[in-house]
């Protein structure tokens, strides 16, 4: 059951949800699923920020939005447009943040790696759920302290967008076999 799971994830974006709402109690059961993720020596990096009321959405697109403007290099109104829709075509958007522990005894890719399983686990769930949604890591996630409160040490490393799909599941392919990514010694 694991492994189809696991070969039916895909990402689905905000342009493919439906309109359908997503509740606290599915949130959290995502968020606890993604805190059973691996991690060395226990530090439990990941923290998440979760954007869930239309106000919150509509509060988080107009930051997008008004940062894009401010610190593009090329400037594209229709990229402002398509960074300040997502969050609003979104059923939650979750920023994925992780926090450094406070002797840095780890390198810092063991927290990054414990991070991106606790979303993989979010993932692989929000798929066992029919939940729609895709890892975000724009330029823009470098600048959410300016919005909401990032603790010492802390990182953001993207949104998760997440949303009601009701479409047919989209088929997956890989370009390459295990076979020929694998060595054997």
């Amino acid at each position: 059951m694991i492994d189809e799971i696991i070969s039916s994830r895909r990402a689905i974006f905000p342009v493919q949800f439906s309109s359908g709402e997503i509740s606290r109690e599915e949130i959290q059961k995502l968020l606890e699923a993604a805190n059973w993720a691996p991690t060395h020596r226990r530090t439990e990096p990941w923290r998440f920020k979760v954007f869930h009321s239309k106000e919150s959405r509509q509060g988080l697109s107009k930051f997008l939005a008004r940062t894009y403007e401010k610190t593009a290099e090329h400037y594209s109104e229709v990229k402002q447009q398509k960074m300040a829709e997502k969050p609003l075509m979104s059923g939650c958007v979750i920023a994925i943040c992780f926090q450094r522990e406070p002797n840095h005894s780890l390198p810092e890719w063991e927290e990054i790696a414990a991070t991106a399983m606790a979303v993989q686990n979010l993932w692989l769930l929000a798929t066992e759920m029919k939940l729609g949604g895709y890892w975000s890591s724009p330029d823009l996630i470098n600048y959410l302290a300016n919005y909401i409160t990032l603790q010492p040490e802390e990182r953001c490393l993207g949104f998760f967008y997440l949303g009601k799909y009701n479409g047919p599941w989209p088929e997956g392919r890989r370009n390459a076999s295990i076979e020929e990514r694998t060595e054997w010694f």
